[in-house]
């Protein structure tokens, strides 16, 4: 508890910018990934290959590569970007695709009736899924999309590598200086358990929410 009492602004510290890249990296993933979904369902095959060959590369290459690639790979082509907006961006493109195919396997979820319906009384294809399909996707999504969120709350801590101070950082320094690697390990470990055991509470109340909408 000396750790937790002498460390405590650094802790909280990180704990904001843990808390800034998942929250940030979520929103702006969820709408990309929606985006790339749109275009997986589509009726161009051009669009539907793009977005199939986004969904298999982000998806098929491990993450720590893509944040360094963003930190450390593009300067060499002019680029330069700060470590929090290049871990933001790496954790944006990598959570995409695989919150495009959440949300894809939702919409797929929804009986094909519904479509013929809404076809049966003349309406748009866009005023279908806007209408109709999207809400009972997002309820059939809920439970994969809330644990892509846990897991990217995990994945925030990859974002060290690029001198982003958050908790696994401060970990680290915590450690360097006290020589209390363990304690400092096991504590960080234990602020990211609470962190994402709320977060899976919130998820389990949303989802029981939108349940009884359907009861």
């Amino acid at each position: 508890m000396d750790l937790l009492a002498d460390f405590l602004p650094d802790l909280l510290q990180g704990m904001a910018i843990t808390l800034m890249l998942g929250v940030v990296s979520f929103i702006t993933g969820s709408i990309l990934g929606a985006l790339v979904m749109l275009a997986r369902i589509s009726t161009s095959r051009v669009l539907r290959a793009l977005a199939a060959a986004y969904v298999s590369v982000f998806r098929g290459t491990p993450l720590l590569i893509q944040i360094m690639i963003v930190y450390f790979g593009l300067p060499q082509l002019g680029l330069e970007i700060p470590p929090i907006p290049s871990a933001i961006i790496a954790f944006t493109l990598f959570s995409a695709a695989y919150l495009s195919e959440n949300f894809r396997a939702g919409v797929l979820g929804v009986d094909r009736g519904q479509w013929e319906a809404a076809a049966s009384m003349a309406m748009p294809y866009w005023k279908t899924l806007r209408r109709i399909v999207l809400p009972q996707a997002i309820r059939i999504a809920t439970p994969a999309v809330g644990g892509r969120f846990v897991a990217l709350m995990k994945d925030t801590s990859l974002a060290s590598a690029v001198t982003v101070v958050e908790l696994t950082r401060v970990a680290e320094g915590i450690g360097t200086s006290t020589f209390r690697y363990m304690e400092a390990l096991l504590l960080v470990g234990l602020l990211y358990w609470l962190v994402n055991t709320l977060l899976q509470v919130g998820q389990q109340a949303l989802e029981n929410r939108m349940g009884r909408a359907y009861a």
